[in-house]
């Protein structure tokens, strides 16, 4: 099984099984979408499988997040979308992505996401700004300077809150197996 697939089903259910993952694929459009974006990003049959599927997917609108977007594992994508994020947006490991996310850019590249971040609904991220890692951004923020590990986040335009228990909303979290 895919390893980013995996981590994505472990961040919806707490737990990673065939059949377990048969039924979010079946039941989520949001997973099955998800699942598209992982194999087109993988190798050989699974890559394969992947762009059937991508080229099949009716939720590409739901989800504007270009093929070539690098994302870490376990992403989870809260309420169904809608999202947008510019192909140049770099996502790390265990990042929430909740609805109405605008990830982007008007010229060059877009933000870099570290691990473990809850991105709140309707939160605007815009241009190269740097969000640390277990960062948490309320909602309807809009960020535009860099947030820096550990610190809670919100307004418009969002300033830094405070330092006590972000990312508490990241449950589920995937630790990443590190192959020697």
């Amino acid at each position: 099984m895919n390893e980013h697939v995996k981590s994505d089903l472990i961040r919806y259910q707490g737990r990673w099984s065939v059949l377990l993952c048969a039924a979010q694929y079946l039941y989520s459009r949001t997973f099955r979408w998800q699942v598209a974006f992982r194999l087109v990003n993988s190798h050989g049959l699974e890559r394969f499988v992947g762009q059937i599927l991508w080229a099949l997917n009716r939720s590409k609108r739901l989800f504007q997040i270009p093929k070539s977007t690098k994302i870490g594992y376990g992403l989870y994508i809260g309420h169904q979308g809608p999202v947008v994020l510019n192909e140049t947006v770099q996502i790390g490991n265990n990042c929430n992505l909740s609805q109405f996310t605008t990830i982007g850019s008007n010229e060059g590249a877009a933000a870099v996401i570290g691990d473990n971040v809850y991105i709140g609904p309707n939160v605007c991220i815009v241009e190269d700004v740097h969000i640390g890692n277990n960062v948490t951004i309320g909602a309807g923020s809009v960020v535009t300077k860099d947030i820096p590990d550990g610190a809670t986040a919100a307004g418009n335009y969002a300033k830094v809150l405070n330092f006590s228990n972000p990312g508490r909303y990241v449950i589920n979290r995937y630790l990443p197996v590190m192959h020697a």
